[in-house]
């Protein structure tokens, strides 16, 4: 006996909503149903506003981390969708999960993976269209874990040509890396000058161009990820 297939929302369905400002959410992870969100007041993350502390910047180019991009996509849902202290529910339904993990087959959602010894330690993940790049969700098992992929995230983001990138909703750990509100309008005025053009590269075409250009150099990519954060912060 074949299980049942899991029921997904469908791929052009969640890009028109994300190009519409709108994006889907559930109460737990075992819920069936969702619900469709647009906030009043959206975090973004300025792509040149990166707050790159000393601290981080030595960590990234040191790199204690591996980093990769898509190596991992349904590891990385499944450990931001994980319990963690304080937060024993999750938003991210098993409905989502299999949804976005269609949406990267499609090629339009995209992880960024830390590794340790060759255990995954930290990333995140997200939405992709255009020149828009809208971050889900993030997690940590190793200290500082998490900033190190969103550092990565942001200088693929500016080579690949991204304009915007969303973090949805504002938290202490956002604002402290340069995330700023925004209301729905501004937003939404942003999102459609964002969503005119094609980036010049996806994130992971922008993550394999940074791997070539630090060959040949006898550079680290580390070091060139800390060098572009520190020169613009």
């Amino acid at each position: 006996m074949h299980a049942p297939a899991q029921r997904i929302i469908p791929s052009e369905l969640l890009l028109t909503a994300y190009r519409s400002g709108i994006f889907p959410m559930s109460d737990s992870r075992e819920d069936e149903e969702l619900y469709w969100v647009e906030p009043r007041e959206r975090a973004i993350l300025p792509l040149d506003g990166f707050r790159c502390s000393r601290s981080l910047a030595k960590l990234i180019r040191q790199e204690r981390f591996q980093v990769t991009c898509d190596k991992a996509f349904g590891a990385v849902i499944d450990a931001c969708a994980a319990p963690r202290p304080g937060h024993p529910e999750t938003w991210i339904s098993h409905v989502i999960s299999a949804s976005y993990r269609a949406l990267h087959d499609n090629g339009h959602a995209h992880s960024i993976e830390c590794w340790q010894d060759g255990e995954l330690v930290g990333g995140l993940y997200g939405v992709s269209f255009e020149r828009v790049f809208c971050g889900e969700s993030m997690f940590s098992r190793r200290p500082n874990a998490s900033k190190v992929a969103l550092a990565w995230l942001v200088v693929l983001m500016r080579r690949a040509g991204f304009r915007i990138l969303d973090c949805q909703f504002m938290t202490e750990h956002l604002a402290s890396l340069g995330a700023v509100d925004i209301s729905r309008e501004r937003y939404l005025e942003m999102l459609t000058r964002a969503i005119s053009a094609d980036s010049r590269l996806t994130l992971p075409q922008a993550y394999s161009e940074l791997l070539e250009e630090a060959a040949p150099a006898s550079s680290s990519p580390g070091k060139l990820i800390a060098q572009s954060l520190t020169q613009t912060s």
